[in-house]
């Protein structure tokens, strides 16, 4: 625990508030080790019955994680905002190429203003409170894209979410209760880890390789209890899996024993995916397919479709209405406009074949140094080292700043991950033999777990 910083209290909910009040201060930062329980119970003079409680309601809000011998810590992007000396991502050094985001180049979106003048043009009219929801124009032409896509859409309804998180929050809320199990993919996308942390779900981890998550793993996820199951079709973030047709069926044939499970699917990518899309839709009672416009046409729209089961999107389109009420109309006609627009329609292909390029050139690079380098599809690509503190601080040094694997790990090998949107064809071997020169450091000898058992 961070010296500065002392945890107070005498019953469950004062220790608990004291922790969060460090948490919020800033004074625990992402990562911060809290005392064993009997440690702070004997320096608070109360029971460990008392600080494990404390600990429990803590975890249950997704502040804190308990990681085996790595003891209990405050989660690497509590739900909580923060302020003083704490922040969740380190400043890029000055010169620094910044390749830990995930983010799309900027540079590949399509210009928005000029099809918000077009849409002044067409005199838009603002949606008053009875009107509201989502607009049937655009639901009909989500209807014909899923279609295209082999989704099943002919007895599925369809609607509109504040992005791709928005919609993953809202499914799960109308399915499960705190202390529910939920299958991810593991690695898998921190923003999912961490909602579903503050949910007070509870992560089974899902292999993955580069076709998806393995069978098995969903097999094993699904018996151990797990009311529902995430699984991301194309691009996956972190690795860059893509379902295969192949491995959909296995997973289809999984999924058929288990009819009850809500199945979210999350194609974030959409148009910027180079491969066909093999989706499990339908495979259950209770399933979602949720596609975000914010890689290919711009992180600001928030907006994500949402295919399912009638119940499932009347659940979450009925919770909408009696909280944020709808999607802005004027997003939606915005979405409009770029899926109409065949220059748009032609940028995102070029953005596609860029982070192909990219993304390839990069992992010939690695490899050609003897790395594990996966990414098949995506912004990123996955690199195994022996130990990630010791890459991403030498990374940095030399001049790159990339995410470490612990924030998309549960019980997955170390590794950092790269994204290769911010990259010129320039950077990338001078990157891959500074990741060659970073993965070679021998790993830091683990300390003693006494401390932290004690």
């Amino acid at each position: 625990m961070a010296e500065h910083y002392q945890i107070s209290g005498s019953t469950a909910a004062e220790i608990s508030e004291s922790v969060e009040a460090g948490v919020r201060a800033g004074d625990l930062g992402p990562g911060a080790a809290l005392p064993p329980v009997r440690t702070l119970a004997k320096a608070l003079s109360c029971s460990p019955a008392t600080v494990a409680k404390a600990y429990q309601t803590l975890r249950q809000r997704g502040l804190i994680e308990t990681a085996g011998r790595n003891g209990t810590r405050v989660r690497e992007r509590p739900p909580i905002a923060t302020s003083g000396r704490s922040a969740l991502r380190l400043p890029t050094p000055p010169g620094a190429l910044d390749l830990s985001t995930g983010e799309p180049d900027l540079a590949l979106m399509p210009a928005l203003g000029p099809r918000l003048a077009r849409l002044a043009a067409a005199e838009f009219s603002p949606t008053n409170y009875t009107d509201a929801g989502a607009l049937p124009e655009l639901v009909e032409l989500a209807r014909v894209r899923f279609a295209g896509d082999g989704i099943p859409v002919d007895d599925a309804e369809i609607t509109v979410t504040s992005g791709a998180l928005d919609a993953m929050e809202r499914l799960l809320a109308a399915h499960l209760r705190p202390g529910d199990k939920v299958a991810v993919e593991d690695p898998g996308w921190a923003n999912a880890l961490d909602l579903i942390a503050a949910l007070g779900l509870t992560a089974v981890p899902m292999p993955v390789d580069d076709e998806g998550p393995t069978p098995e793993g969903l097999r094993t996820a699904l018996t151990s209890g797990a009311g529902a199951a995430i699984v991301t079709t194309r691009a996956q973030n972190p690795t860059g899996a893509a379902v295969s047709a192949g491995r959909a069926a296995e997973l289809r044939s999984v999924l058929a024993e288990f009819p009850s499970v809500l199945l979210i699917e999350d194609d974030h990518a959409a148009e910027l995916a180079p491969v066909t899309l093999h989706a499990l839709a339908g495979a259950t009672g209770s399933w979602a397919f949720v596609r975000s416009v914010s890689k290919p046409y711009g992180p600001d729209l928030r907006l994500a479709v949402v295919a399912g089961d009638e119940a499932t999107i009347a659940r979450v389109a009925g919770r909408m209405r009696v909280g944020a009420g709808w999607v802005s109309t004027l997003l939606q006609h915005v979405v409009l406009y770029l899926w109409r627009d065949d220059e748009v329609i032609n940028g995102v292909i070029r953005a596609r074949d860029s982070y192909v390029t990219r993304r390839l050139a990069l992992r010939a690079a690695l490899k050609a140094h003897g790395l594990d380098a996966r990414g098949r599809t995506g912004l990123n690509v996955w690199v195994s080292v022996p130990d990630e503190t010791r890459a991403v601080a030498a990374l940095r040094d030399a001049g790159y700043v990339v995410a470490p694997g612990s924030l998309f790990r549960l019980a997955s090998p170390p590794a950092i991950r790269i994204t290769i949107s911010p990259l010129a064809e320039d950077d990338i071997q001078p990157l891959a033999d500074a990741v060659a020169a970073a993965a070679a450091l021998d790993p830091v000898p683990a300390r003693s777990s006494m401390a932290l058992t004690a």
